[in-house]
């Protein structure tokens, strides 16, 4: 049989078959053998040992479209990266980073702000802006007052998808409002600090419905780029590219520092938001920081 992996806890896996049962499985040791670690996402074949109490062995893991390390994870179709739009207000910076992580693992990846409910509708359009101008698709919603979420359901449907973002923008109530039956818990914000309580513990799919899966993550408090060459950074803020060939220096160009950058007049032009371009000086900054050490 065919199935996936939709949680591993105790040395089992959680395989579900793609259609209404879930059996958890051992896996055979040639995988230890051959340094192979199931992970949840996993596509598997398996073969049931107890039909009753829905037990079996996993006989082969199939090959991995893509993996994730943080959460380890595989085969993620796209990513919606969640975060509040108010209560507590978003951080842009760690906004990119997700996206950037996402970029690096090119997974296609999308932008929600929950919580519209509670912010000013100008301040919600001005964030969805600077998103729409680089090119990701952008929801904004209020899971508390069942807004959006329709939209939400249709853009899952079909796929695997991962929900990232900080703790306390309201992931895990996005997963209870398009699947109840996960009964996720949910976390209050502390007054204090407004940062959220880290409730999800561990990587888990969820079947909403068929061929269509739903993961909530740990919340990240911060999130370091992916190790990478500071010189590549700009490929993965995708509105650059189009404003590329206005650089005197072309591919070398690091849309920093050069005169005649088509990037940097683009910013100035409004064609790419400067929130966006800062990120991006930051990023780069801190790469050339970490080769130092």
């Amino acid at each position: 049989m065919k199935g996936k992996i939709i949680k591993g806890i105790g040395g089992f896996y959680y395989v579900h078959d793609c259609v209404n049962c879930v059996y958890a499985c051992k896996a055979r040791g040639i995988f230890r053998k051959k340094g192979i670690r199931p992970v949840v996402g996993d596509d598997v074949e398996f073969t049931v040992t107890d039909e009753g109490d829905q037990e079996g062995n996993i006989d082969e893991i199939l090959p991995r479209r893509n993996e994730l390390i943080r959460p380890l994870s595989a085969n993620i179709d796209q990513a919606l990266v969640v975060f509040a739009a108010a209560s507590p207000e978003p951080n842009l910076n760690l906004l990119d980073r997700f996206l950037v992580m996402m970029e690096v693992r090119e997974i296609p990846v999308s932008v929600c702000f929950n919580k519209c409910d509670l912010a000013d509708e100008v301040k919600v359009e001005k964030y969805r802006a600077i998103y729409r101008l680089a090119g990701y698709p952008v929801y904004g919603i209020s899971v508390k007052e069942n807004r959006g979420i329709e939209e939400i359901r249709d853009f899952l449907r079909g796929r695997t998808t991962i929900l990232a973002g900080p703790s306390g923008v309201g992931k895990s109530s996005l997963t209870n409002a398009v699947l109840p039956e996960a009964v996720m818990e949910v976390g209050s914000i502390s007054e204090k600090v407004q940062r959220g309580k880290h409730t999800t513990r561990h990587a888990e799919l969820f079947c909403v419905e068929a061929d269509t899966y739903l993961m909530d993550t740990p919340g990240f408090s911060s999130l370091m780029a992916e190790e990478m060459e500071e010189k590549k950074l700009k490929y993965y803020f995708p509105e650059f590219a189009r404003y590329g060939s206005g650089c005197r220096f072309g591919e070398d160009c690091m849309h920093i520092g050069e005169p005649v950058c088509g990037v940097k007049a683009a910013v100035e032009e409004g064609k790419i938001a400067r929130s966006r371009y800062e990120n991006y000086k930051l990023l780069v900054q801190e790469l050339k920081g970490r080769k130092r050490y």
